[in-house]
């Protein structure tokens, strides 16, 4: 990983976990909206921002009030969802079309933080699984069209480096 990658992965962890730990209060338990989740819509533009995004959804889960469980079921939805947006982008060169992938896969995997919420708090998967698949997707439609003007006035391609 070179230097400018490197430091922008850091930038983007950092504003992760500040936009997070401000957000806190809506940030955690089965009605959520992490407003950060927006910054998932990078790897889009750049799937290098995977590391980033994963590391500060990491750091923002040292906080959470469920623990190791959201250690492991946070990160390992961010890790799986950013993976399965990485390789359909391989086949998908289209933004918008991305974007709105992007929106459904971290909204239908919300099925796994459900599961971590059944283990840690003992809630209602299902219930639980549509509370935190709408804020979700919430989150992530208000970012699409954020992020797409973003991209046009950061290049988020060359921010990076290439891909």
């Amino acid at each position: 990983m070179n230097t400018k990658t490197l430091a922008a992965n850091a930038l983007v962890a950092a504003a992760y976990v500040a936009v997070s730990l401000v957000a806190a209060p809506i940030a955690f338990s089965n009605i959520q909206f992490r407003i950060p989740e927006i910054f998932n819509h990078l790897v889009v533009f750049n799937k290098k921002y995977f590391f980033g995004i994963v590391l500060g959804v990491l750091l923002t889960n040292l906080f959470s009030p469920t623990g190791v469980y959201d250690l492991v079921f946070g990160v390992a939805h961010s890790a799986v969802s950013l993976g399965i947006v990485i390789l359909v982008g391989k086949f998908i060169k289209h933004t918008w079309t991305l974007l709105v992938i992007n929106t459904m896969v971290f909204t239908f995997n919300m099925f796994i933080i459900a599961f971590e919420l059944y283990l840690a708090l003992d809630l209602p998967f299902f219930l639980t699984w549509l509370t935190t698949a709408l804020g979700e997707l919430g989150i992530m439609a208000v970012g699409m069209p954020i992020m797409y003007v973003l991209n046009k006035k950061l290049n988020f391609h060359q921010l990076m480096g290439k891909n």
